[in-house]
């Protein structure tokens, strides 16, 4: 009875922790600093130039032994996604209906 009831606490604890080891991590890959004894540092925003068109603007970095050695910056004019209503709240907590201009999601890949 006691050998069971050990195996049964030994199966539980295997299974919370492959649950808490499976749980998704969010932000996991976000730092606080840039490593400034070599590394390359980049910045991907996108402005709204006008209805029609967004800038998307890309800045590089690159950091070597503590001092920025070149940085340099590639604009490119893309599609505008539209606008669309969402609603906005201010400081007060007064909420109100808006019409904004679409975002785009920006993902990287990196090899």
């Amino acid at each position: 009875m006691k050998t069971k009831r050990i195996s049964i606490i030994i199966a539980l604890l295997a299974c919370i922790s492959i649950f808490y080891s499976c749980k998704e991590k969010e932000n996991e890959d976000l730092t606080p600093s840039v490593n400034k004894n070599g590394s390359v540092e980049t910045s991907v925003t996108v402005e709204h130039l006008d209805n029609v068109n967004d800038v998307l603007v890309t800045k590089h970095a690159v950091w070597f032994k503590g001092s920025q050695v070149k940085s340099f910056e590639y604009r490119d004019t893309v599609p505008a996604l539209g606008e669309e209503n969402t609603i906005a709240e201010n400081s007060t907590g007064d909420k109100k209906e808006v019409l904004v201009k679409k975002d785009y999601e920006i993902f990287i890949t990196v090899k």
